[in-house]
């Protein structure tokens, strides 16, 4: 628990473009809530840059020298994926909470590895999943765990995005190693997410993956057919060959239909609330649409977990809740890999698939093995 009259103390891990175009920004919309105080890059001069840029005071290439030196309330690490492991826990072990970008990490062991430097009350690791934030999203999740528009029946969870040879020209882009995967793990995480968080837990996928277009290790598409405990059925499509790009998410209820359509963030508009035939004429307040527009963001995540670090609550987004869609995603990659459906179940610590997305040893724990 922080003190709720001083501002949180915010180190950033990791200068680079997403923390320069979304957490920099989140920091400063807090206001007088959170301000930042370190940065921390592994290129001392593009660290230095960053802080000059933003106001902040420090600069570091060390991670644990900054943790000595400035002891924040909560670093955000905006690191490659490949780099998140060991960041999150030496934060956690200095007794530092953690705020991390998708996707969480490589794989399902190494998130429970993470999970395991916890400790009860705090510190805890969140991870980035801004979606769950904004209005609409909320304002839809009350709606199913009312049952005010029935039970969720079929929905759609398409990310169709477009990156073309020279994105994955970043060295650690499209490798199992060093990203964990293609648009399943890097792209479509955030559209799935928010689809889990919204329908409940899943209990089987169906599921096929294809490198088509694009000179990477990992798939560059992805498509899936995944059945919720509910009963409900939902298609999901993962792509970065689509040069329209979308984002586009179909709740189908027995009294409405429900959508969202963006690119990278919504508010209110981007939203579709269509009742269903014997609800002819309802509006979309009526069905529940929120009257309060606020956009998804990473400053809205930041708000909620900025108000829960001060409380000593664990966050939304960490723990098991943000667990659910890496285990689904290994679930995804095993079911494509061997052609059978997958549930919850199967990923357990004598599964492949729980230690690497492609089912194959991860190349640091191997090497941690073979010199133990």
């Amino acid at each position: 628990m922080t003190d709720s009259l001083q501002p949180v103390r915010v180190a950033i891990v990791g200068a680079g473009n997403i923390a320069e175009t979304c957490h920099m920004p989140a920091v400063r919309a807090q206001g007088a809530d959170a301000t930042a105080v370190a940065v921390v890059d592994v290129d001392l001069a593009r660290a230095k840059a960053f802080a000059a840029t933003w106001g902040i005071d420090e600069a570091f290439d060390d991670l644990h020298e900054m943790l000595r030196a400035t002891r924040p309330d909560l670093v955000v690490v905006c690191t490659p994926p490949i780099a998140h492991r060991d960041a999150v826990t030496a934060c956690l072990d200095a007794g530092v909470a953690v705020w991390c970008e998708k996707p969480p990490t490589l794989s399902v062991a190494e998130y429970d590895e993470i999970a395991r430097h916890e400790r009860d009350g705090g510190p805890y690791v969140s991870y980035v999943f801004q979606h769950r934030f904004g209005s609409g999203a909320r304002a839809l999740r009350e709606r199913i765990r009312t049952g005010a528009l029935g039970k969720p029946l079929v929905g759609i969870c398409h990310t169709l995005w477009y990156r073309d040879d020279a994105y994955y020209q970043v060295p650690w882009r499209g490798k199992w190693a060093t990203e964990g995967g293609g648009p399943s793990m890097g792209h479509g995480i955030h559209q799935m997410d928010l689809m889990l968080a919204l329908m409940g837990e899943w209990a089987e996928v169906r599921a096929a993956t294809g490198t088509l277009a694009r000179d990477v290790e990992t798939e560059d598409v992805s498509m899936a057919l995944v059945r919720f405990a509910s009963g409900a059925m939902v298609s999901m499509v993962n792509s970065v060959l689509s040069p329209r790009e979308t984002s586009y998410l179909r709740f189908d209820f027995p009294d409405a239909t429900v959508e969202l359509s963006h690119l990278y963030g919504y508010d209110n508009s981007h939203w579709t609330w269509t009742p269903a035939p014997h609800r002819s004429g309802e509006t979309p307040a009526a069905l529940g649409a929120p009257d309060r527009n606020e956009a998804s963001s990473h400053a809205v995540q930041l708000r909620f977990l900025i108000d829960d670090l001060r409380q000593g609550r664990r966050p939304e987004g960490s723990g098991d809740d943000g667990r659910r869609v890496l285990e689904f995603i290994a679930a995804l990659y095993e079911s494509a890999t061997t052609g059978r459906p997958v549930t919850p179940g199967r990923l357990t610590a004598d599964n492949p698939f729980y230690h690497s997305m492609s089912g194959t040893p991860d190349p640091r724990t191997a090497k941690e093995e073979l010199h133990a």
